[in-house]
This record gives structure tokens, sequence and C-alpha cells, in this order.
């Protein structure tokens, strides 16, 4: 019965796409090194495509690649999810589609790549995306969360798209972009994700991210990180229950270990991904090739920025200080927080430590206001408009230090961290 019911949904799948021959939701993300590797995910309703690919000053496309997919099977994952059309109206979505990975290897060090995703009979193909590898001794990324792409409300994708681009002004050379989660108002909602991946950001640059509680929600709160995972293809060195979700890249001279905190709810989840945290970032130290620095990612804040609180740091530091992390990312809180550089919870003269920032909304529509009396002795800046608040940050990273910089949607610089 299985095998009848799954045959008939393919029919069904190969039927509709021959009249759409859609390729969609397409997204570059990092290979498990970033020099040589890179990842790109799409959603396709027909069998037999591929991505195809070549350097960015191959005008001709004369030296093009051509790499199948090393993932590529039926979707079931956003079948069935109750949504909302853009004019407000419920809806299911009802998305069944070949979801493929393509893992890029052999690349050349910094160097910027274009691809495009094509039918193997050459009948459709992408838009052009693009990509650069890492490997200069100077880098930098625009650091964003917590925008909501919300279907009914198109202005939130708007206001963090618009903020990027205050982000690529101050900054024209960024090479990639890292977002701490809630890309998605309901990482349910596939339409989110396609319409999302449209816009010219994702286009244009790497993204690597972690999954926000959003993101692993529908609209009916069915809790499943497979939500993020099939909208991505990311490295799959995670660990068990979390591959594709949870991951570690080398970006150049830095490794970054991303989390997913929705599966850390209690201590069983918690000393599973300390554990592995623990093992990936020992090995990659104890490696002939060490990173010099060491970045670790997640959705859920660090502290409560409106109360002062500790919240996250209390379950990490510990840790962070015994690995030596450099710098803690996240989000959630829709305000932003930097610390100093912080070992055994107090400040120090910045040669060790960890210093620990979390981004602010920028959707234009979340924000907290901050309780002014409530402060904490371990921040050194934090920033909110308020409900309303749109905010993103430039890191530069060189052999010398990393600098970290807070604009708001002026182009305003609020706040400048190093370490």
């Amino acid at each position: 019965m299985r095998h009848a019911f799954m045959a008939a949904t393919m029919a069904c799948v190969l039927s509709a796409a021959a009249a759409t021959l859609d390729i969609e939701t397409v997204i570059t993300n990092p290979g498990e090194d970033a020099s040589t590797m890179m990842n790109v995910s799409w959603s396709a309703y027909v069998p037999r495509t591929a991505v195809v690919y070549t350097r960015a000053d191959d005008a001709q496309w004369s030296n093009a690649t051509t790499l199948v997919p090393e993932q590529e099977h039926l979707c079931f994952t956003y079948d069935s999810i109750s949504s909302k059309r853009p004019w407000g109206a419920d809806f299911f979505e009802t998305p069944i589609f070949f979801k493929c990975g393509a893992a890029i290897k052999g690349l050349a060090p910094d160097t910027e790549y274009k691809y495009k995703v094509m039918t193997l009979d050459g009948k459709e193909s992408t838009a052009e995306h693009r990509f650069k590898t890492a490997g200069a001794q100077e880098w930098s990324c625009c650091i964003i969360s917590d925008f909501h792409a919300y279907a009914p409300l198109p202005k939130r994708t708007r206001a963090a798209m618009d903020m990027m681009g205050v982000i690529e002004r101050y900054d024209p050379s960024i090479d990639w972009v890292l977002h701490l989660g809630d890309v998605c108002a309901w990482g349910g909602s596939y339409s989110f994700w396609r319409d999302l991946y449209k816009e010219d950001y994702f286009h244009r640059f790497m993204w690597a991210g972690v999954n926000g509680n959003h993101d692993n929600m529908s609209r009916k709160y069915q809790l499943t990180n497979a939500y993020f995972r099939d909208a991505n293809y990311v490295p799959r060195n995670g660990y068990e229950g979390e591959m594709g979700v949870c991951y570690h890249f080398r970006y150049g001279n830095a490794m970054f270990v991303m989390l997913n905190n929705e599966d850390m709810r209690d201590d069983a989840g918690f000393e599973a991904a300390a554990q592995w945290v623990r093992k990936v970032v020992t090995e990659a130290r104890q490696s002939s090739n060490p990173p010099q620095y060491v970045f670790v990612c997640e959705h859920y804040q660090w502290f409560m920025g409106h109360t002062g609180k500790k919240s996250q740091y209390n379950r990490w530091s510990p840790i962070f200080d015994e690995l030596g992390v450099d710098v803690a990312l996240a989000g959630n809180n829709h305000i932003y927080v930097r610390s100093g550089v912080l070992c055994d919870g107090k400040e120090t003269d910045g040669t060790r430590g960890t210093l620990y920032v979390q981004t602010p909304s920028a959707d234009n529509e979340r924000g907290m206001t901050v309780n002014e009396g409530a402060h904490n002795d371990m921040f050194k800046y934090r920033w909110t408009e308020g409900d309303r608040t749109v905010g993103a940050l430039n890191m530069k990273v060189t052999p010398q230090g990393i600098t970290i910089t807070l604009h708001d949607r002026y182009g305003n610089l609020l706040d400048t961290s190093r370490r």
C-alpha cells in the first residue's frame, strides 16, 4: 500500500509540475569549510535537476560544471499545514516537492562564483545566484535576526531587507549573511520561506543561520526542527536528531558552531548539545589547522535586555569559559545587548573570555521597552527603539581581531565592540 501511495503521489507531483516546471526556494548555505565548499538548497516539482556553477568572471559560462544533488527526495514536511495568504485568507499549504541539496566541493578560496539551478534537459533555469568563498585574510558579514517574514504583512521583510541595505552601504565588501533565527513568522508555512528566498540578498550571498522558535513552529503550534532543516541544506555534522539543523563550519580563520535552542528545553537536550559543542570545538582546537576564533550562535538571548536578568548565559558561560569561545551571538529578546569580555562572570582585559552580543529585532513590529532602572553590570551597551525596532550588525574579522558595530535604520553607528 505504501508503495502504491508513493507512486500515486509521484504521478500527481509530476503532473502538476508539467505545467509549471518550478524550481524555487533556492538558498546558498556554507559547506563545512567555506573556503573550498558551499552547499546549495532548493525545491523542485520535477526530478532530475542540478546546480550549474562557474566563477563569476566566466561571462559565457564556458567553464561551468554541472552537479547533481546528493540529496533528492520527496518532501512532505509542509503539506497540510494551516497558513495565511498574502491577502489574509486562511488556507492549507500543499507543497510536495523534491527536496534537493548539493554540496559543491573543490572551490578556489577567496573567489566569487555564480550558479543557476536547472533541469537536466535545460528547459528551466532559475535566476543567477552568487556566493564568495572564504579564504581572505580579512572578511565581513551582516548579522540580522527576528524579522518574522509573514505574507499578510510584507513590510516586515521589507524593513529587514532595507536594513541589510544600510549595512551594505556601510560596508560594501560584506561577504555573507549570518542570521540568528526567527526569519519566518511560522516555519511551517512553506510559502513564507519561498517568498523570502526570492529577495535579492538571498540571490547574492551565502546565508548561515540558526533555528528560531518561530522557524520551529506552525500556525497551529506544531513544533519540529524539520521546517528549518528542509528550507536549507547545511553541513550534516550535527548530532543525533539535529542533523541538518545544528552544524559547524569554518569561514576562513573562524569556526562557527550553530545551535538549536528548541531542542534544549530540558536537561537532557541541553546536555546533548553541550557535549557536542565540547567535542567539535576541542577537535578543531587540536587539529592541524586550528581556528583563530570560535563563535557560538543560538537564537535565545544570553540576557533579558529589558530587565537585566541573566538568561542562557547561566547555562552556557561555564562551557564557553572552558572552551575559550571568543564571541557568543544570539537574538530573540529584540533588544541589542553587548557585554564586556567575560570569564567566570567577570570582565577581563580582553585577552581571555567571551564577548556576548545579541541582535535587536529587524521587522519594525517587534521590540521591547527597556526598564532603565533594571541594569546588569555585565552590560556595556543596550539599545532598542521600543516596539518598532529595526537594527542589524556588521562584523569585520581580521588576523588582528574582531570588530562588531550596531547600526539603526537611518545608518547611525550606535555601538562598537572589539574582541
